[in-house]
């Protein structure tokens, strides 16, 4: 099958296989979707001084989030414009006022301006000043929102608003569950590496029809042994986490979905498995006193399960993680998820936070290994050429739309097709550097 037109991989609730398991088609992602999407890059908190930088990737593309000394924050690509070498190979650090290539020395201001190159004379009459090395270090469009910074690597395409529209919403909750309006990245992600594909993950945030049955084996267990022990006094605060898991059907059908467009949704519009989290007094009066006794109970009853970031992001606002599902082929994907800290929160709820990353997204959870089986299975079943379409199609109307917010109920697989709706848009050959400059 050729690729031409990646909208005849999509139809009415169903996609090919294809979109699993061939690296062709991955190759198309990586030089096309990913570079057309705006993508989560990092937190500004991760880079607090002059010269700080994180280095990462967007899509197989190595990028440097680096503190200007203004102040801002920008994202250039993690290569000397000379010879091609990685100019950080630490995930995070410092570089002080400027870059320096290990190979040659040539240096860069930290927007990725040429600063110095050893014996310049050696260039005189090569045309030097016309090389693409002469412009120093490419930068990539950056967009920071509310201290979270994002990035399109195409030269042209979709601006970060109309991107994200109202979805937005999400991380306005999370940071206004701070009493100062400001989050912290709370250390390093729990780094997870599952052997599938990365779509599978995405799809799985918004599946409110696997709980009861993948988790049985797990969250049902917490459930037996809580009750065997007489469920008395308070919930442990590892049960309180881990019960929701075991709700019925009927919970998620009421639970409720929202799509944005582009991708973006969320389960969780009336209510989720985060709603009856006990909040410490303290956290409370801190959140009434900061916004009002009106505006924090709105702040804090807002208690959105999975909110998905097209293409590969996802956010839980209450309990302040963020997952980043880092696609390495297509059959192999790095998840990272972090925690963040709400400034002037109590401890407790950090606490919290932590304790929930490490149960349900580490290589240690005894819950995010159900999902694992399931992702790998369904990797290994979808070699089977036999049945070459996958089916989304739970609720699934003919002329279903995307492009407005909607609501639905909490068992459709809408989310899911809306991304694929969005991954055929984005698909579209991206704009790069090159071609803007030709």
């Amino acid at each position: 099958m050729t690729y031409a037109d990646p909208s005849d991989l999509v139809r009415g609730g169903e996609v090919h296989r294809d979109l699993f398991v061939d690296q062709k088609l991955f190759d198309q992602e990586m030089s096309n979707l990913f570079a057309n999407c705006w993508v989560y890059v990092g937190h500004e908190s991760q880079v607090p001084k002059r010269g700080d930088y994180y280095a990462t990737t967007i899509g197989s593309q190595p990028v440097i989030m680096v503190r200007q000394k203004d102040g801002t924050v920008k994202v250039i690509y993690n290569r000397c414009p000379h010879r091609g070498v990685q100019l950080v190979n630490e995930g995070h650090g410092s570089v002080g006022p400027m870059f320096r290539c290990p190979y040659h020395a040539w240096t860069f201001n930290t927007d990725g301006s040429l600063f110095g190159v050893p014996v310049k004379d050696g260039y005189k009459e090569s045309g030097f000043s016309e090389s693409c090395a002469s412009h120093g270090i490419e930068g990539v469009a950056t967009h920071v929102y509310r201290q979270f910074v994002f990035a399109r690597l195409a030269r042209e395409g979709i601006g970060f608003e109309e991107f994200f529209g109202e979805s937005l919403t999400t991380i306005d909750n999370m940071v206004d569950r701070s009493p100062e309006g400001r989050l912290e990245v709370a250390g390093a992600p729990l780094r997870y590496m599952h052997y599938c594909n990365w779509k599978m993950l995405v799809d799985n945030q918004t599946d409110t029809f696997h709980p009861m049955i993948a988790h049985e084996s797990s969250a049902g267990t917490v459930r037996k042994i809580w009750e065997e022990s007489g469920a008395q006094g308070p919930k442990p605060m590892v049960v309180e986490v881990v019960l929701p898991f075991t709700a019925k059907h009927e919970f998620y059908v009421e639970m409720g979905i929202r799509t944005w467009p582009n991708g973006h949704g969320h389960t969780g519009t009336k209510y989720s498995i985060h709603s009856d989290y006990t909040l410490p007094k303290e956290y409370t009066d801190a959140m009434e006193a900061a916004y009002g006794a009106e505006r924090a109970e709105a702040i804090l009853q807002e208690a959105r399960h999975n909110t998905v970031y097209f293409p590969n992001m996802t956010m839980k606002g209450a309990i302040q993680t963020l997952r980043l599902f880092k696609p390495l082929g297509p059959d192999r994907t790095l998840v990272e998820s972090w925690v963040f800290r709400l400034a002037g929160a109590p401890d407790e709820l950090l606490e919290r936070s932590a304790l929930y990353n490490r149960l349900i997204n580490s290589p240690t959870s005894i819950v995010g290994h159900d999902d694992l089986e399931m992702y790998e299975r369904a990797q290994q079943g979808l070699k089977v050429s036999a049945t070459p379409w996958v089916n989304y199609q739970r609720e699934f109307h003919p002329g279903e739309r995307y492009d407005s917010t909607q609501l639905w109920s909490g068992q459709s697989e809408v989310q899911m097709r809306n991304q694929y709706d969005a991954w055929v848009k984005f698909m579209k050959p991206a704009v790069s550097g090159e071609e803007v400059q030709a």
